[in-house]
């Protein structure tokens, strides 16, 4: 028999717009802390846990960030994100997609490499509570993106199968995870990364916005 598509969402950049409010924060967080990067690299690891991605950073900068660096970063990462909040909105048919899946009885959850905190203020701009929806934050979870620890705590949330899950994700960290457990991975432009790299990284499809999704369901869900 045939299993019901349930779906897994990224959140920064796939149903809000936030990707560059994200490196803004982080920007105003290194630039405090006296370390100099420039937007673009700090834009290239958002989607992995804020952690890993200062490793990252470090590591291809030569810089040194100890672990009590790495906490205040975080720290004013998630103040300065908290103080462009009004920013931050819905992208273009996210809130339908999710009212469709509703309405046409799809399981859907949402799996961030962010915080509560940060994850809170992206709920808000899409009209969202805490209580309303099944949240999978990087506060649950061991590793962050690359690693699929998030897809899979997803999936045991909707208590389905990994494999009958579509995760959807704007960035390469996204795919990456997914692939690594055997999801589908399905790609959004709607965070900077095109389809090429997207593709490349394990996209079975690759569509504009949530809206475009929406528009091309079909193509990728299936019920029972």
């Amino acid at each position: 028999m045939r299993q019901q598509t349930s779906f897994i969402f990224d959140l920064d950049g796939t149903l809000t717009d936030s990707v560059y409010q994200n490196v803004f924060a982080w920007k105003i967080a290194l630039d405090s802390e006296g370390i100099p990067l420039a937007m673009w690299r700090i834009h290239r690891k958002i989607g992995m846990s804020g952690g890993l991605m200062l490793k990252m950073l470090a590591r291809e900068t030569g810089l040194e960030i100890n672990p009590d660096q790495a906490k205040r970063l975080s720290d004013k990462h998630a103040s300065a994100y908290k103080g462009l909040q009004d920013q931050i909105s819905a992208l273009p048919g996210a809130i339908e997609l999710l009212d469709t899946l509703n309405h046409d009885k799809f399981k859907w959850c949402i799996a961030t490499s962010g915080g509560m905190d940060t994850a809170t203020i992206n709920l808000k701009a899409l009209g969202l509570d805490i209580g309303d929806v099944s949240l999978i934050s990087r506060d649950d979870v061991q590793y962050g993106k690359p690693d699929p620890d998030l897809f899979l705590a997803g999936a045991r949330k909707l208590a389905v199968p990994i494999e009958d899950c579509l995760v959807i994700g704007d960035a390469i960290w996204d795919m990456l995870a997914a692939r690594r457990c055997k999801a589908t991975g399905i790609g959004l432009l709607s965070g900077g990364y095109d389809t090429g790299e997207l593709e490349r990284a394990g996209a079975l499809r690759v569509y504009e916005d949530p809206l475009a999704l929406l528009q091309h369901l079909d193509e990728v869900a299936s019920h029972p």
